[in-house]
């Protein structure tokens, strides 16, 4: 295959690159003095730099190439994941306030005050698998797609290219090369994809020519509430099951609470939270309405703007639809997506092998050393991801986006109500908590592995009398709220018949154990404007849920 960029494009990114460059290099000579500065950016981030960094972290590869081609293939149905900003507001007013209390770097770390080590220890390397299942393997995947289809080189180059690029500068710089580098990487993001829907729009003839050229072949295509008995989108799991995800992802997931971390104060952080629920509503119309209208010039003139793949949506559409310079710009974007997330993924990773894993082993070790080995601690998930690919591939039905959604659908549910519960109720015990953590992790595996044990008759539609079968095509969304009634029952009931906890160790870490001092300091971290923007922010959420009814 061809590279299909020019000289004017390279040049962009060069430039592009070269501003990265000297970014890290700034934050490198600063130099990391210790964990503090090299996993949480010493905790001094402002609230722009913060949302921003949530965004970037957000939306890698699988919402630029993932997102796209969910959008080309099936519509609106998978917005209600993107619709998730009411969610991320939830990470600021509800959990947030917890963390900081608690003065943690991780989320395993916080589960180990609020519970046991036992706990922690699970949740540390439950994490790292989830991180090896989801985050890795699918930015990897998406790397080599944007990079084989822009460049003209082979997958697995553009693939370990990405890889090795990212790591290096994430490695040296630890969290302020992440963050910081992701503010800019998000503004170039944004400026390039909206480019894309501008001129995609432009080119089909505008709005309603997309939606009349897309409905007359796909009459769904722009309905995100299918019944809820649609084999693959029922309004019920989307909306519900969604939920469940997006609880865990935007309020207990290292990934994205390590961000709000790296802030001064509890007010600074929520700011940054709501700034980047704002953001959070952009996916819709750079990366999914893209898809789409990939799809509707495909029909319009599947000569030029012919696509062998959905994933391929928006890699085809860089290169039909912007002229040079541009494209090398949206190339750049779709680069920095990818970066970013690789980054934030290599660093939480880091982070939670270094400090919860090795120097719970190694107590004594000295800040160098545990430098050190966070540096290093990220080769054998990387390694792990690559080796997932071809087993990513045959789950979700080979859409990229979806895979995502079936796989977290599964890890979402017990840690999800852990947390939850851990906050809301004081009477939740360590006993209950692992417990729960552990047979979520059996059912995550149950449910993965009889799914690719049938994926032969799944993909033909076969039904097999076999009860494994039934629990292997229960839809993805409906499953997670399955497994998260289920994770709640069982956390309460084995909380209730076993010990009380000793409330004296959990003060300040749920809701009945804050102090009176504490109760009375909540007003002091929000002012006015943080509630009017949060609740302008959840109107504008239910207008977008009913104009795609």
């Amino acid at each position: 295959m061809q590279g299909v960029l020019e000289g004017l494009d390279w040049v962009v990114i060069g430039l592009y690159f070269f501003v990265l460059l000297v970014l890290a290099l700034w934050i490198f000579f600063q130099k990391n003095k210790n964990t503090e500065d090299y996993f949480l950016a010493g905790r001094n981030v402002g609230w722009f730099v913060i949302g921003a960094s949530i965004f970037a972290s957000n939306i890698g590869s699988e919402h630029i190439v993932g997102l796209a081609g969910t959008g080309f293939e099936t519509g609106t149905p998978m917005a209600h994941y993107e619709l998730h900003s009411w969610i991320v507001l939830l990470l600021g007013w509800l959990f947030l306030p917890f963390y900081f209390r608690s003065g943690v770097y991780t989320m395993p770390e916080f589960l180990e005050k609020r519970f046991d080590s036992k706990s922690r220890w699970f949740l540390s390397l439950f994490s790292l698998i989830a991180y090896v299942l989801t985050k890795v393997s699918v930015t990897i995947y998406a790397g080599g797609i944007v990079v084989s289809e822009l460049i003209g080189v082979p997958f697995w180059y553009g693939s370990i290219g990405v890889v090795i690029f990212t790591g290096l500068y994430t490695i040296i710089g630890g969290m302020k090369a992440v963050i910081y580098t992701e503010s800019m990487q998000a503004i170039v993001l944004i400026l390039g994809s909206l480019t894309i829907t501008v001129l995609g729009l432009e080119e089909i003839g505008g709005w309603n020519e997309l939606k009349s050229t897309v409905i007359e072949n796909s009459p769904n295509h722009f309905n995100m509430w299918r019944p809820s008995n649609d084999p693959d989108f029922p309004w019920t799991g989307l909306l519900f099951g969604g939920t469940i995800v997006g609880l865990w992802y935007w309020c207990t997931d290292q990934y994205i609470v390590q961000r709000t971390l790296a802030a001064n104060n509890i007010k600074i952080g929520r700011r940054g939270v709501i700034f980047g629920a704002y953001l959070k509503l952009l996916p819709i119309f750079i990366f999914l309405i893209p898809g789409i209208i990939a799809f509707a010039l495909s029909i319009k003139d599947p000569n030029l703007f012919s696509i062998d793949k959905s994933d391929n949506a928006f890699p085809m559409l860089v290169k039909t639809l912007l002229p040079a310079g541009l494209k090398g710009l949206v190339a750049g974007g779709l680069m920095a997506a990818l970066m970013s997330s690789l980054a934030s993924v290599f660093n939480s990773c880091s982070t939670i092998f270094t400090i919860d894993i090795y120097k719970k082993l190694k107590p004594k070790e000295s800040e160098a050393n545990l430098l050190r080995v966070g540096k290093l601690a990220t080769t054998i998930i990387v390694i792990l991801g690559i080796l997932w690919i071809p087993i990513m591939q045959k789950i979700g039905g080979g859409v990229m986006y979806q895979y995502l959604q079936n796989v977290q659908s599964y890890i979402a549910p017990p840690v999800a109500a852990v947390f939850l519960l851990g906050i809301i109720w004081k009477r939740v015990n360590s006993k209950a908590a692992i417990s729960t953590l552990i047979v979520g992790l059996f059912l995550l595996f149950l449910r993965l592995g009889s799914e690719i044990y049938f994926q032969t008759e799944i993909n033909s539609n076969k039904v097999v009398n076999n009860w494994l079968f039934v629990f292997a095509t229960v839809n993805f969304s409906h499953m997670a709220i399955l497994m998260f009634i289920f994770s709640l029952i069982l956390c309460s009931v084995i909380s209730l018949l076993s010990e009380v906890p000793d409330y004296n160790k959990i003060i300040g870490l749920t809701f009945g154990t804050l102090t009176e001092k504490q109760k009375s300091g909540r007003t002091k971290t929000y002012g006015n404007i943080d509630i009017i923007l949060s609740a302008i922010l959840i109107v504008v959420v239910i207008i977008i849920f009913i104009k795609f009814n």
